[in-house]
């Protein structure tokens, strides 16, 4: 890989539990010496360590508290304070608030409170939020998923990728994914709920999404279990004229 580019490494993508082959939702982004986890779902703290230690990463960033885009972070709390790793100072970890106290709860065991703040530097998301991780500059946006839920722009280099996490469609994901190099968007539902509010994408609001951001390419990820992948790209492809992939695990792709 050329190093002064940004790249995505799916590391899960499965939903609502991993599979025998696919991890949740979690990825790699990295870009130089700079390595940033985007989710932490069950399974990918192993995939993680295919391609960096985890004294290596730089900062977490969680899109939501639902476990399949955040149970790993438990493991990774072991991982910190009781592995072989050394670990100069806690990780930064950006997510919703209260996200400490959700891990607390979990870890402790006894009356005294499991020292989350040992493992993890806990940063909580808001609407506009903004921090520089190494050579990435990540932007937050609130979406909507009926719990406290965040999009993220990353950008380093002149390029720019933008996560959707899980969101039903909203202007706030179209505006903050403008001109995107890259649009990682789930595409969960198969079809839109008839009675009550919508809290994922299905694959055509994937590719109208996409479009009316004008990004300049389409990853569909977190397919759900209503669809194949080959589908969600077919349904997404017939709304967005650009290049169209499926975040599929393992898969490494360069933004440029």
């Amino acid at each position: 890989m050329t190093s002064d580019l940004l790249h995505l490494t799916v590391l899960g993508s499965a939903t609502p539990h991993a599979t025998v082959d696919n991890p949740c939702s979690g990825y790699l982004v990295s870009q130089g010496a700079t390595r940033l986890w985007v989710d932490a779902g069950s399974g990918t703290l192993a995939q993680l360590q295919r391609h960096v230690r985890l004294d290596e990463v730089d900062a977490i960033w969680i899109s939501h508290l639902h476990a399949d885009h955040s149970a790993d972070l438990l493991t990774a709390y072991y991982a910190v304070l009781f592995a072989n790793d050394r670990f100069d100072a806690p990780i930064p970890l950006y997510g919703p608030p209260g996200t400490a106290d959700r891990l607390a709860h979990f870890l402790t065991n006894t009356s005294e409170r499991s020292p989350v703040e040992s493992a993890f530097a806990v940063h909580e998301l808001y609407d506009g939020h903004q921090a520089n991780v190494g050579g990435l500059t990540l932007t937050t946006r609130a979406v909507e998923h009926g719990i406290p839920a965040f999009a993220v722009r990353i950008e380093a280099g002149g390029r720019s990728l933008v996560y959707s996490g899980d969101t039903a469609p909203c202007a706030n994901l179209t505006r903050l994914a403008e001109g995107c190099d890259a649009l990682l968007c789930e595409a969960e539902s198969s079809e839109a709920p008839a009675d009550g509010p919508q809290a994922h994408h299905t694959p055509e609001d994937t590719g109208d999404t996409a479009r009316s951001a004008g990004a300049r390419r389409l990853l569909v990820t977190h397919v759900g279990p209503a669809l194949t992948p080959a589908e969600a790209v077919r349904r997404a492809s017939a709304r967005f004229p650009g290049p169209v992939d499926y975040a599929a695990p393992g898969t490494i792709f360069s933004i440029d």
